[in-house]
């Protein structure tokens, strides 16, 4: 058996590599795991695609969270339900890139993004939710008709 204990946090993030996909929990306020963020800021990857419920906090929260990967330009993608900073003269590191177009962002229902990753947890392939339907989100994924009502396909978040 593998032993899954880990002596620090520069070893716990050691082997994510370029490209990787995390999930980030919260809104960068208790439970964020910190010292993990501040290891892989160390370590450098890059190209990574973060899940988390937002893509970390305004300029003036100085407290280390998914908003200083993204500050630094080791994340290219953000899937999250809430993009905008809570205040809307403090625009987020996010924010800023996104509307540069230097970071892709892909914003889900915040229902959708739970069931998304339980569905990835559960080894389910995809789901049809009646989220989201009728608006610029669902705009590019399928749509199907059950028992007469309209649904969009989602597929799970690894």
């Amino acid at each position: 058996m593998r032993n899954k204990v880990i002596p620090n946090f520069d070893e716990a993030v050691s082997e994510i590599p370029n490209g990787a996909t995390i999930m980030i929990p919260g809104f960068a306020g208790p439970g964020t795991p910190r010292n993990l963020i501040a290891a892989l800021l160390k370590q450098g990857a890059t190209g990574l695609t973060a899940i988390s419920n937002h893509p970390g906090a305004g300029p003036n929260d100085q407290r280390i969270d998914l908003g200083a990967l993204v500050e630094a330009g080791q994340v290219s993608k953000v899937i999250c339900a809430f993009t905008a900073a809570p205040h809307p003269s403090q625009a987020t590191a996010f924010e800023k890139l996104y509307n540069d177009g230097t970071i892709d962002g892909e914003l889900v229902p915040q229902g959708t993004l739970a069931e998304r990753i339980r569905a990835a947890a559960a080894g389910i392939g995809a789901f049809y939710t009646r989220t989201a339907v009728g608006t610029e989100l669902a705009e590019t994924k399928e749509h199907r008709y059950i028992d007469g009502k309209e649904y969009v396909l989602e597929y799970p978040l690894h």
